[in-house]
């Protein structure tokens, strides 16, 4: 009799597991966030600026991290325990600081990643408001990329709700902004609570009838195989030719998630393993026509299965610009803050329109 109760008990501690499980996956269905494959974009703020032909012009790149990845951060899904920032003061803290760096470098255009609207694991601090109230001399332009009502894992301290994307501010006047949504998904259950990647693309008129097009873009990490990547660096291939074909001044940038051409890791001292997330660039990316601008000087990202330790993080360039050669390129400057506030350092490109 006393087996018999257990028994029946832990039928109907599974059976409300399993009630949990379905209502929360049909739930996740639901909400599931399934963008256009083309969005418009709205500029708030737009700027009146023209750009003309003999102008040096400056570009940063730089991902944020959500304000949360700080030094003092590690992250879960990299082999670390935490799934959230330290605490909410600490990301006003890295909040401050990245607009000081952002302040500092003064660029004229910015390419933002992992910005947070309203997120549990950056305590609900929207960070995209908080540039937009700092820099009122740039038009800003966000393309979501992660919505999800609510990230179960790490079951501990779930990483919870999620509404994120990646942010394009430009001192100049931008005719149009486009959010593409890039191909190559992870299982289905996986991606319901996943990134939907994409790259946002704004057109900035030039005298001669042409266009400077500037694409911000973060592509995939965690990917086993490389099949997404190769999905998404195809994508990113045949929009590249095309614009340039048209005759066009492009500018990819952004956080690539892999080592990009002409740098090594092996430059950093560190005591750890390569991970084996951080893969190359496939050698048939080359673009004819296109250019790498990197700083293989300075490490723009630093694993985060352990805080940051001088010395002993393995550190990689993973964040820069591919530039069509119709752009001279003046200076190329990674900025070494050593991840002080987020798990990136920013790069700086200057350039002309030729």
């Amino acid at each position: 009799m006393k087996f018999n109760k257990i028994f029946k008990i832990g039928l109907i501690i599974i059976s409300i597991i399993l009630l949990i499980l379905i209502v929360y996956v049909l739930f996740m269905i639901i909400t599931d966030y399934k963008p256009k494959s083309e969005v418009n974009i709205v500029n708030e703020n737009n700027q009146s600026n023209k750009i003309n032909k003999n102008e040096e012009i400056s570009l940063t790149t730089f991902n944020t991290g959500y304000c949360g990845t700080d030094k003092d951060v590690d992250f879960f899904m990299d082999g670390g325990t935490m799934s959230r920032a330290i605490s909410k003061e600490r990301v006003n803290e890295n909040v401050n600081g990245i607009i000081n760096i952002m302040d500092k470098l003064n660029s004229d255009i910015y390419f933002l990643q992992e910005v947070d609207k309203s997120a549990t694991r950056s305590f609900k601090v929207n960070q995209y408001e908080a540039y937009q109230n700092k820099f009122k001399e740039y038009g800003c332009m966000f393309a979501i990329n992660y919505k999800v009502p609510w990230v179960p894992v790490p079951l501990s301290k779930p990483h919870g709700k999620v509404l994120a994307g990646i942010t394009t501010m430009s001192k100049y006047n931008v005719a149009n902004t486009v959010r593409y949504d890039l191909p190559g998904k992870e299982n289905f259950i996986h991606q319901l609570a996943d990134l939907d990647r994409c790259m946002m693309v704004s057109r900035i008129s030039v005298e001669d009838e042409r266009e400077l097009v500037l694409i911000n873009a973060h592509l995939s990490a965690y990917d086993k195989g490389g099949k997404i990547r190769v999905q998404q660096l195809g994508f990113v291939k045949e929009f590249l030719n095309k614009e340039y074909k048209k005759g066009n001044y492009v500018i990819l940038g952004g956080d690539f998630n892999q080592q990009l051409p002409g740098t090594d890791y092996n430059l950093f001292k560190t005591t750890q393993e390569k991970p084996g997330w951080l893969q190359d660039i496939p050698k048939d990316f080359n673009l004819k026509g296109f250019n790498w601008a990197v700083d293989k000087e300075v490490p723009t990202c630093r694993t985060l299965d352990i805080s940051y330790k001088e010395g002993e993080n393995l550190l990689s360039v993973i964040d820069g610009f591919l530039v069509s050669d119709n752009i001279e390129i003046s200076k190329v400057k990674g900025s070494n803050f050593n991840f002080k506030y987020t798990d990136h350092n920013p790069v700086t490109i200057r350039f002309k329109l030729k």
